[in-house]
């Protein structure tokens, strides 16, 4: 017997041995294949941008992951006790391995053995494993997979602090609607910051560890609301809450509001999707979409909501002139309307418009269901809303409203102010625009439209559609000749020119009239936008030079100098447009446009800043009775800063007297320029006032005549003058600031000569060692294409009655006629006979 007991022991130790041998070799081949868990020490999770307005206004988040890093220090202990009591009780007492949990996991797989499943159980995974699994590890449910996770816990516990430990859990982990990690679960669900859930709500972000989907607020509320109140008890267990507050916290409903994605602003998204696209060029998508950037935009949201209203009433106003053309969408009228129309995504963009289907229809008057509201489990509200489309109540529709609508039509309608149950018929224009609004001093752009709704289309036009810019490129071209020898006085024949293109065609620009004015001033010139001679300016001065200019300023890359583009033929964009006035009205120094002010990383170091002007001084520690600080302004200077006057004296006189007179009713000094295409395709108007620099393009995106009476002064400068009567409001009119230096004279509009007493005058600014003459050259004479005979009752009309002396031989091309001011005549050299001009 004794034999048998120490042969039983011995083959007992023997197979002990060998079972710690086996057991030793399969933790050693386990072992060599675990990841490095030291990379945990420098791990930087991705992180969501966010990008901010002026004010502080959340515009846009990006991200592939939503989440926001929360430092251990900044979880409040209410949440960390939920996740404990939810997960791991035991966290800060053992050592990686919550061994309990073993033993309710072994008990699990081996009953479901015994059931014939294979399956892992899963279960038993303390914190600190599941961080092994999270950051290292797969998600199969294998023995080997467990065992590896059991060894990193114990390494990383080794490593670690339980804080830091809990901090990389508390990030990384899946907590459902995209959300990684406690903070984003807490504004994906609540829409709110950590610390102000409540134990309902910190209770049922700890219960979605297990399964995010199991637990669904909508999908599976019970099942949610169950797994809460589980994780409520079991804090009750642990002391983190008594039986009151519990019971109270149990009774609360879900409460879950999920929180929307995309631009927090809703008239913003043109300007945020711009936003994206820098960030992308700059950083790169890794960097966007996780690196966790801080990004304060330059958009100040007030402007925004102005800019985005007067283009859409601006857009829509035309659009009605056209009539109504067909309804959204067409539906058959069920038992339940609501589910129907409902199917019918509207402009998320535009909410003072609601889709409506027309349930029956007489004569003028229609009764209509409004769409009902989306709810937030994805279904839609209950009521069903009814009203009523009055004919006279929607002027701009001609027709009885039975003739252009049918019952089942889907359309648009915005209530009627006043009168409760009646609403407007609204329809999306055809016609599209972009309004750019920008600080001149600066480049920060405040403001910016892209179209009528982003919803409907993400095409910008205010950056991405190159559009020809019309007669708003002049300003450009007069520039060039003030600042090589020209005055705002300088005279310049409006006569037919024909200028011999390289294929030997020839082209005959016409002004906007289809008439020929004689010799004109620059500034007259500009004022009633006078396309001949301008022409005639470009070609004195030479198109490489106005290419140059253009370059300068920033509206072209590289133009091709040829005289077609001194009249806007080229392409280019309405920021492009703005941030060339606005370097003009800068005094001539460059503006560079810009969407962002600054960028920090998520450690909050700034990596970007758009403001490069230096300042020593601003650095200073404390105030010991220095000056004010400094700022050196290094900006290239593309413009003489008196030529910059001058030019914005002559673009005031086009809102004073020419084609921009209707932004007179903003009752403050206001220079700038209007613009319309060939065929009336493109309308244009970019102004600025000394506060704010502004351009506004209309036009259809597949380009086609918007109509004889739509020109830039008709169409665009409304817009303009809509917003910046909201966004100066309040404000004192300023005048633009005149170089010292300049000397001012006034001058006789028609000739550019020095007034007389008693005639009408224009003050007019020059550079030193200019001013009015007596005598005054007319650029650009062509005896052969200006007939002044058969021109005399328009030009006595237009001028007054001056006299121009006929020559007494024909006059060679390009001979001057010459403005005499002792007699107030017009002459050409060798005086023969005259006649009246």
């Amino acid at each position: 017997m004794l034999r048998l007991l120490g042969w039983i022991f011995g083959f007992g130790m023997f197979a002990a041995l060998a079972g710690i041998g086996v057991a030793a070799i399969y933790l050693t081949t386990v072992a060599a294949e675990l990841p490095d868990y030291t990379v945990l020490k420098d791990y930087q999770p991705p992180v969501t941008t966010r990008v901010h307005a002026a004010d502080g206004t959340l515009l846009a988040e990006f991200a592939r992951e939503r989440r926001l890093f929360q430092p251990i220090e900044t979880v409040p202990p209410l949440l960390v006790q939920a996740f404990l009591s939810a997960e791991d009780k035991d966290f800060y007492n053992h050592g990686g391995i919550a061994i309990d949990g073993v033993f309710r996991a072994v008990r699990d797989n081996l009953m479901a053995r015994m059931d014939g499943n294979n399956a892992i159980q899963g279960g038993g995974s303390s914190i600190t494993q599941q961080v092994a699994k999270n950051f290292l590890l797969s998600s199969e449910q294998t023995w080997d997979r467990k065992i590896q996770e059991a060894l990193l816990a114990i390494r990383i516990e080794s490593t670690f602090s339980k804080d830091r430990i809990l901090e990389l859990y508390l990030n990384e982990i899946f907590l459902g609607l995209n959300s990684y990690g406690v903070a984003a679960a807490a504004l994906n669900y609540f829409d709110k910051a950590l610390y102000e859930l409540t134990l309902a709500e910190a209770a049922y972000v700890a219960a979605l560890p297990k399964g995010p989907n199991n637990y669904h607020p909508f999908r599976r509320p019970q099942a949610a609301i169950e797994r809460r109140n589980w994780v409520i008890d079991r804090m009750v267990e642990n002391g983190y809450a008594t039986l009151e507050e519990a019971e109270a916290a149990k009774g609360e409903p879900l409460n879950v509001i999920p929180r929307a994605g995309g631009s927090q602003l809703y008239s913003a998204e043109y300007f945020t999707e711009e936003v994206r696209r820098e960030l992308a060029k700059l950083y790169g998508e890794d960097q966007l979409y996780g690196g966790g950037l801080s990004v304060r935009t330059t958009l100040e949201p007030r402007l925004q909501e102005y800019a985005r209203r007067a283009l859409m009433d601006g857009l829509i106003a035309y659009d009605r002139s056209k009539g109504f053309r067909t309804p959204v969408a067409s539906i058959e009228i069920g038992a339940d309307w609501g589910l129907d129309v409902a199917k019918i995504v509207p402009l998320s963009d535009v909410p003072e418009w609601q889709l409506a289907v027309v349930l029956e229809i007489s004569g003028n008057e229609a009764r209509i269901g409004l769409r009902p509201d989306d709810i937030a489990d994805g279904g839609v509200a209950d009521d069903r809303v009814v009203g009523t489309l009055s004919g006279p109540d929607i002027t701009w529709v001609s027709k009885p409203l039975q003739e252009i609508l049918n019952v089942g039509d889907v359309v648009y309608v915005s209530p009627i102010s006043g009168k409760t149950g009646n609403y407007m018929l609204e329809q999306v224009p055809e016609i599209e625009g972009a309004l750019v609004a920008m600080d001149p001093r600066t480049g920060r752009v405040l403001a910016m439209v892209g179209g009528f709704s982003y919803a409907m289309s993400e095409f910008n036009r205010a950056t991405q559609a190159l559009r020809q810019p019309g007669s708003s490129f002049k300003p450009i071209v007069y520039a060039a000749a003030l600042d090589n020898g020209y005055t705002p006085a300088s005279v310049v024949l409006d006569a037919p020119v024909e200028i011999r293109n390289g294929d030997g065609s020839i082209w005959r620009p016409e002004n906007y009239a289809q008439e020929f004015y004689g010799p004109q001033t620059l500034r007259r010139g500009i004022e009633r936008s006078r396309n001949v001679m301008t022409v005639r300016l470009a070609k004195d001065i030479g198109m490489p030079l106005v290419a140059e200019y253009a370059r300068l300023f920033g509206v072209y890359d590289t133009m091709q100098p040829v005289l077609a583009m001194a009249l806007g033929a080229g392409e280019t964009t309405d920021l492009r447009m703005t941030a060339a006035y606005a370097t003009i009205a800068n005094g001539g120094r460059k503006i560079v446009p810009t969407l962002i002010d600054r960028i920090q990383d998520r450690y909050g170091v700034t990596v970007y800043k758009h403001d490069q002007r230096l300042c020593q001084s601003c650095k200073a520690e404390s105030w010991n009775g220095q000056g004010e600080p400094v700022i050196v302004d290094n900006r290239e200077q593309v413009l003489d800063p008196m030529t910059a006057y001058q030019i914005t004296s002559m673009m005031e006189g086009v809102v004073q007297r020419g084609t921009g007179t209707a932004a007179r009713v903003l009752n403050r000094p206001v220079a700038g320029k209007t613009g319309t295409t060939n065929d009336y395709k493109d309308a244009w108007f970019v102004g600025f006032t000394p506060e704010l620099a502004v351009g506004v393009y209309v036009g259809y995106d597949q380009p086609r005549s918007m109509g004889r009476a739509v020109t830039g002064g008709t169409f665009a400068v409304p817009i303009f003058t809509d917003f910046m009567a909201k966004a100066l409001e309040g404000k004192p009119a300023t005048q633009f600031n005149k170089p010292p230096g300049m000397s001012t004279a006034w001058i006789n509009p028609n000739s550019g000569v020095k007034a007389f007493e008693g005639e009408s005058a224009i003050e007019e600014a020059f550079k030193p060692g200019t001013g009015p003459n007596l005598m005054t050259s007319v650029i650009g004479v062509d005896v052969n294409a200006f007939d002044a005979i058969q021109r005399q009752q328009q030009m006595q009309q237009e001028y007054g009655g001056g006299y121009v002396t006929q020559p007494s031989e024909p006059q060679r091309s390009g001979d001057q006629l010459v403005y005499d001011g002792s007699t107030g005549q017009w002459v050409y050299p060798n005086v023969g006979r005259g006649g009246l001009f």
